[in-house]
C-alpha cells in the first residue's frame, strides 16, 4: 500500500492522525446527539439552545479534517505528520507554510458553516 505523502495545503496527515479526527468528528456528534435529545426533553430558551453550536463545531472540524486529510492545527502551526503518530515534521518552505495556512482557514470556514447550519435547523425544530 502506497506511503501518504504530505503535499503543501492539500494533505498533511496521514492514516493514524484521519483516523484520530474520525474519532473526534464522532465524539461531537454523540455530544450533540445527547444535546438535542435533552432539548426534547425540557424546555429550553433559543439563547440555550444555541449552545449545541459547539458540539456541534467539533463534530464538524472532525469531519471536514478527516475528509480532507488536513489537520488545520498543524496547518497554522506549519507541521505536519504523515508518518507514524508523534512524528510531526516542521514545514521547510514558506511558500508551503502560506498554502497550509490558507487551507487551514478554508477548513475552519466550512467546520464553521456546517455547525452554523446544523445549529439553524436545531432552532427551527419544533420543541
Amino acid at each position: 500500500m502506497p506511503e501518504v505523502q504530505y503535499i503543501p495545503g492539500t494533505c498533511n496527515i496521514g492514516k493514524g492522525e484521519v483516523r484520530k479526527r474520525q474519532i473526534v468528528a464522532l465524539v461531537g456528534l454523540f455530544f450533540s446527539v445527547t444535546t438535542l435529545l435533552a432539548f426534547s426533553t425540557v424546555e429550553t430558551t433559543t439563547a440555550v439552545r444555541l449552545g449545541i453550536f459547539f458540539p456541534l463545531m467539533v463534530a464538524s472540524v472532525g469531519f471536514v479534517q478527516s475528509r480532507s486529510k488536513f489537520c488545520l492545527a498543524y496547518g497554522f502551526a506549519g507541521t505536519f505528520n504523515v508518518g507514524k503518530m508523534g512524528d510531526i515534521k516542521r514545514v521547510a518552505s514558506k511558500e508551503d507554510r502560506a498554502a497550509d495556512r490558507k487551507t487551514a482557514l478554508v477548513i475552519l470556514g466550512k467546520s464553521f458553516l456546517l455547525a452554523a447550519l446544523a445549529t439553524a435547523v436545531v432552532l427551527v425544530l419544533p420543541f
